[in-house]
């Protein structure tokens, strides 16, 4: 009515009007056609006071009024019968209440004390409370109903009892819903454990092609940067709240579950794509944020890299007072900062200085460590291998000198034998008379010739070797046949020798590229090296592999004398694995071998296993015709 008035007053200039009020739900309405308005008949008057005027709007307005009243008492009687019979529907279930003079109960005969006889009640008296059990005031919905008695519009006194016949059905129906929730407690646990296991197995595997496979493969979807990646997984968990939320607001939670499908799936494939990331340690570096600044600095540091010192230096002298102007609310670490690296650069100075100093006075053993690629570290480095290639230098002088004496007495004592043998039996020829002792003498002075012959010749041989004075003519050779053909030539050796050679080679047949005397030169320098130094009765192995480029040919012999000797020292010439020179060998065998080996584009080396001496060929295959097999 308040409201009716106030409009009433508000619209009282105006000339024909169609009233249309809401009052507590109800519509009021007078058409200019129906009815005529207070202000157009005269009843509202500004000069009247608002009591006077409002008991003229009451006057007129007094029918619709009426019917308004009319109407809400008959919903509150609608409501009253409604609420009525939906008590009365519920079985074993007693209330009392009692509002001023006003009682309300579907069992008058039962008082206070029988309502607290009940399995369970709820007795409310003004702001006392009497309730039982007591895990009824844990119930949510207690606690919503509490704050509604205690307002104005309730009753004094609020009696409800609760009777077996009420009690059973609901309990039944609760320990159903327990019963399902367990069940569906348990189904979730087990879901949730073969989520667990299945995404854990994902961690494991994910990236690979096989469980043998070590490296991780990466996708399109990977090239996606992770900071842009993880802002997406956090998108979608928030889009996933979100869209929930509103779901169950607007009544349609079944749409929750395919929802929930889409954004997990979404979300699992960025998530396994950081999880790829992790696996190849790239999970901040392949990010936008990383990318940019490793550009940026790197940029910088190879422009500062590839400049002069004078640009260095300039680049050094602009950018510190920028840096400064820019990081000014941060100067004192700054400052830090700049004095950190200029003890630093001072301290790599003074390494110089002392490693230089120490060169100069013949400490060839000395090396500079200074870190990182900055001058000083280029200085340093520079320095070392100066060092480095004067410790060789003087090393490998050494080394020749030692070689040089070591060839001259060797040398010396090779030549001197014969020639002392020849000299002392030339003497004795000029003196003997004897025919058999002079024969003898003959013999023995050609015996001398010779060695001394073949010591020449190994010398001369050597020497044009090593300074690769030989012409070389390139064949196409088959190495098993010069092997079979050559091992035919000395048999009578092997024989006297009584070695056993075993010689393995691939059925397909090997053509290499060589020169067919030379090749032979060396490897009849290595059986007579054979000859001489294995045990005897023996084995002898060749094998002989195809490596695909080349050919390698092995020779294995146990020596008959003891190699305490290094393969290195063995090559060296005049060097013999008989240290006490009895045998009849020069001692170059080896380093002829090895220059000729190398000037046919090939290489050499000998391997020593206590007894065991082993001579490796490395030659390259000629494969300008095709392969046959050899027969059988």
């Amino acid at each position: 009515i308040d409201s009716l008035y106030w409009k009433f007053q508000v619209n009282s200039d105006r000339s024909s009007t169609v009233i249309e009020e809401h009052v507590e739900g109800s519509v009021f309405q007078r058409s200019a056609s129906s009815a005529t308005s207070p202000v157009q008949s005269g009843i509202y008057n500004p000069n009247l006071s608002d009591r006077e005027n409002y008991q003229i709007f009451l006057e007129a307005y007094k029918e619709e009024i009426e019917k308004e009243k009319e109407r809400l008492i008959q919903e509150d009687l609608y409501y009253y019968q409604t609420t009525l019979q939906r008590l009365a529907s519920y079985k074993g279930l007693n209330y009392f209440l009692k509002d001023g003079e006003l009682e309300l109960t579907n069992n008058a005969e039962m008082l206070k004390e029988g309502y607290t006889s009940y399995p369970a009640y709820i007795l409310f008296e003004g702001f006392i409370q009497n309730v039982y059990p007591q895990e009824i005031k844990e119930n949510p919905r207690f606690h919503w109903i509490t704050p509604d008695f205690y307002s104005q519009d309730y009753p004094d006194v609020l009696y409800i009892g609760f009777e077996n016949e009420f009690l059973n059905p609901r309990i039944a129906e609760w320990q159903e819903d327990k019963e399902v929730a367990n069940y569906a407690l348990y189904r979730m646990v087990a879901y949730l454990a073969g989520l667990t296991a299945s995404f854990i197995y994902l961690l494991a595997v994910w990236g690979r092609n096989s469980k043998d496979d070590q490296e991780i493969h990466l996708n399109t979807l990977d090239r996606l940067y992770n900071d842009f990646n993880v802002a997406i997984c956090l998108a979608l968990i928030i889009s996933w709240f979100a869209s929930c939320e509103e779901l169950y607001r607007s009544q349609n939670a079944v749409l929750i579950y395919p929802t929930t499908l889409v954004i997990a799936t979404l979300g699992l494939i960025f998530v396994l794509s950081l999880v790829k990331h992790i696996k190849n340690r790239t999970l901040f570096k392949h990010t936008l944020v990383y990318t940019i600044f490793h550009k940026f600095f790197s940029g910088i540091k190879a422009i500062y890299d590839s400049g002069s010192l004078g640009m260095k230096v300039a680049i050094l002298a602009i950018g510190y007072p920028l840096c400064i102007a820019l990081t000014f609310f941060m100067f004192p670490i700054t400052i830090g900062v700049a004095i950190w690296l200029s003890f630093k650069k001072v301290k790599e100075f003074k390494a110089i200085k002392e490693g230089v100093r120490r060169v100069k006075e013949g400490d060839l053993a000395t090396t500079i460590n200074i870190k990182g690629r900055g001058e000083f570290a280029q200085l340093a480095g520079d320095i070392n291998s100066i060092t480095d290639g004067l410790n060789k230098a003087v090393e490998n002088e050494i080394k020749s000198e030692r070689l040089k004496t070591e060839l001259i007495t060797n040398v010396s004592h090779d030549i001197r034998t014969p020639l002392t043998s020849i000299i002392t039996y030339v003497d004795l020829l000029k003196t003997e008379e004897d025919p058999e002792k002079i024969k003898e003498y003959v013999e023995v002075l050609d015996q001398k010739s010779q060695r001394l012959k073949v010591l020449t010749d190994d010398l001369f041989e050597a020497a044009k070797a090593s300074s690769g004075d030989i012409p070389v003519t390139f064949e196409r050779i088959d190495i098993v046949s010069l092997l079979t053909q050559g091992l035919g030539e000395v048999d009578e050796k092997i024989q006297e020798r009584k070695l056993d050679f075993k010689f393995n080679y691939p059925r397909e047949k090997i053509w290499v590229k060589a020169d067919g005397r030379l090749l032979w030169r060396s490897i009849e320098n290595l059986l007579s090296n054979i000859f001489k130094y294995a045990l005897e009765g023996s084995r002898v192995y060749i094998d002989l592999e195809d490596t695909g480029p080349g050919v390698r040919l092995t020779i294995k012999n146990i020596s008959a004398y003891e190699l305490n000797i290094s393969s290195s020292e063995l090559m060296e010439r005049f060097k013999r694995g008989d240290e006490s020179r009895s045998s009849q060998g020069s001692g170059l065998g080896l380093s002829i071998v090895t220059s000729l080996i190398e000037i046919q584009k090939g290489s050499f080396a000998i391997e020593v296993d206590g007894d065991l001496f082993k001579a490796i060929i490395f030659l390259y295959k000629d494969n300008s015709k095709e392969t046959p097999l050899y027969s059988e």
